[in-house]
């Protein structure tokens, strides 16, 4: 029955024209998550506000219309007009989101994370004609917290971790996993729960408000407070390049401000939703754990192998000839942002709406930015 409905649903979407100010935004998150509920729920009303009800997007989450492997897809064959796609789900077309995804261990700061990611996606040339190779015009970047160890028995030591079942996603969490004596499997985030209350997961990575807003405290009543890693690769907001060009320079200026407003307001109600769970798991029962020393050197130590082998691994596993200039390059912007921030309170909605204007969206010209 879900998969007539799907079907017809998708049918009748692309069958009917799409007008210019009205057209489909899409994310796989389900609408309480904070990706879905800031940066597309809210973002709508933001894009509606900006454009004075010019702009109308249709919001869609959850996977109605799109399963999160097939997003990018989406997007390209235009069955919405902008979505959010996680570059993990597609490494053969996404290399270079990937390569710096790899660096995704080493640093814990979302709020720098999410403006460096953003002004890195749109800012180097490597970087942005992949975008445009594979058919699609990127406007904002997400970030997480960091991910941390949500379990269905404890595991605050590598003995405890030893043969654990964790669901990962990406490669360097995956290889840590193994290294550390785990079992890393890599199935989508919407898959956590399942996987958890069948048995087929002992573990899952991911940001602590999945406790609460996937109702993971049900099947995981043992936190691990272990860093290992956040993620950003992909575009928050990807446009479909024939919608982005129909789109008038006012119209594109507006989607600008749009995510920009929106990324500061995702990654401030992130980072607290994420604290808040938290606490909430706490008083349902939920033990949290500091992780013993044996399993947090083991982090450190995995972190100093990763910037020892990024490089090769922007050349040997995702082929990217300049892998050094690209490597390099993201961190000097991550490196950049972590300064800009130093004195702005983070918590500042509009403060961290108005650096992101001037210093991300400031030189791209809304009249030539992502047209062909």
């Amino acid at each position: 029955m879900k998969k007539f409905l799907t079907t017809t649903l998708l049918a009748g979407l692309l069958a009917s024209p799409v007008m210019a100010k009205d057209f489909i935004a899409n994310t796989f998150y389900d609408a309480q998550h904070p990706l879905a509920k800031y940066g597309y729920t809210e973002w709508a009303e933001i894009v509606k506000d900006l454009s004075k009800g010019d702009l109308n997007p249709q919001v869609f989450t959850g996977t109605v219309l799109l399963a999160p492997r097939a997003s990018l897809q989406g997007i390209r064959d235009n069955v919405v007009q902008v979505g959010h796609h996680a570059a993990i789900y597609t490494p053969s077309d996404l290399p270079v989101a990937n390569a710096v995804q790899e660096l995704g261990f080493n640093y814990s700061d979302p709020v720098a994370a999410i403006f460096a990611v953003a002004d890195f996606s749109m800012h180097d040339a490597t970087q942005l004609a992949e975008w445009k190779k594979q058919g699609i015009v990127y406007l904002g970047a997400y970030a997480t917290p960091p991910y941390i160890l949500m379990c269905a028995k404890p595991v605050r030591n590598l003995a405890e971790l030893k043969g654990k079942r964790i669901r990962v996603a990406g490669s360097a969490v995956s290889q840590w996993v193994e290294e550390a004596g785990g079992v890393p499997v890599n199935v989508p985030s919407s898959e956590m729960y399942t996987g958890l209350e069948r048995g087929t997961l002992d573990c899952a990575t991911n940001a602590a408000n999945d406790l609460v807003d996937r109702s993971l405290m049900e099947v995981a009543k043992y936190t691990t407070l272990l860093p290992t890693g956040m993620y950003w690769s992909g575009p928050n907001w990807g446009y479909n390049p024939d919608f982005w060009a129909g789109l008038t320079a006012d119209e594109r200026k507006v989607l600008m401000e749009a995510s920009a407003r929106s990324m500061a307001r995702t990654i401030i109600n992130y980072k607290a939703q994420a604290e808040a769970a938290l606490v909430t798991a706490k008083e349902k029962g939920v033990e949290v754990y500091e992780p013993e020393a044996d399993l947090k050197a083991s982090v450190e130590d995995f972190r100093k192998k990763t910037l020892e082998e990024v490089y090769d691994k922007a050349q040997d596993t995702y082929g990217l000839t300049n892998g050094k200039e690209v490597i390099d390059d993201f961190r000097a912007t991550m490196d950049k942002w972590t300064a800009l921030l130093a004195d702005v309170d983070t918590t500042d909605e509009d403060a961290l709406t108005d650096l992101a204007m001037k210093t991300i969206y400031g030189d791209l010209d809304p009249a030539t930015y992502g047209v062909k």
